[in-house]
């Protein structure tokens, strides 16, 4: 074991640049404060990322997946992850409501990036370009590489969304070092970390609905998959 995490596990292989990510029914906000174990909720997580990472790759995007093993496990390339976390926004919603008081749900005129420090102890603080250049964590051409990916994937599953009835609201996303050095998604895109709402109804099938205490949080993520499952991308659940 590499990584012993609440909702995932990182596993090495007999390949040095090959790590098994393994999805558990762990459920955690709030930095762990509010946590639960929901039944199957790590199958789901996983082959929703698995789908979304597989369609991001067929589109040439770069990514740590693999191939999906079993119900619950990836094989992934193994990256030094960075400490970025980097959510585009396409309606308010969360952190952005609370921090301009927006009216929650609103859409965006122009898809926003908000990049985070992935440090919890410090309570995960909002930073800018020059930022995470001080930082040494990576240079403004680097920085720029990673907003058009940014974009482009939010594009893309914003597509994908669309085609499935849904509306990606917004779109976390991940980064990390190969061993040759070159930038690529890594971690997971799922209702864990991104938001996922009804196209027609605006009914939240993602993590929010854990966050406040809303009931079907199981049966949303089982739409999501089965959804975009629909939706032309050649995966089946």
């Amino acid at each position: 074991m590499l990584f012993n995490g609440n909702e995932k596990k990182i596993y090495s292989t007999d390949n040095p640049d090959e790590v098994l990510l393994h999805f558990t029914d762990v459920m955690t906000c709030y930095h762990n404060v509010k946590r639960a174990k929901l039944v199957n909720k790590g199958k789901l997580t996983s082959q929703i990322s698995a789908l979304l990472l597989k369609y991001l790759s067929d589109a040439g995007i770069n990514t740590h997946f693999i191939a999906q093993v079993g119900e619950r496990d990836q094989l992934c390339r193994r990256v030094t992850n960075l400490p970025i976390v980097f959510v585009a926004r396409n309606r308010v919603a969360g952190d952005m409501e609370r921090r301009f008081r927006w009216e929650g749900g609103e859409r965006l005129p122009i898809t926003v990036i908000d990049m985070y420090l992935n440090d919890g102890k410090l309570g995960d603080p909002l930073v800018n370009d020059y930022h995470i250049m001080a930082l040494g964590i990576m240079t403004q051409e680097e920085l720029n590489e990673v907003h058009a990916i940014i974009l482009k994937a939010n594009d893309l599953i914003s597509g994908l969304c669309s085609d499935a009835g849904l509306e990606l609201v917004d779109l976390q996303l991940e980064f990390g070092r190969t061993a040759d050095g070159t930038i690529i998604i890594s971690d997971e895109i799922s209702p864990d970390t991104c938001r996922f709402w009804d196209k027609d109804t605006g009914t939240r099938l993602d993590k929010d609905r854990f966050r406040h205490d809303m009931s079907d949080v199981i049966a949303s993520y089982a739409k999501v998959l089965e959804c975009l499952s629909k939706s032309g991308t050649g995966m089946s659940n």
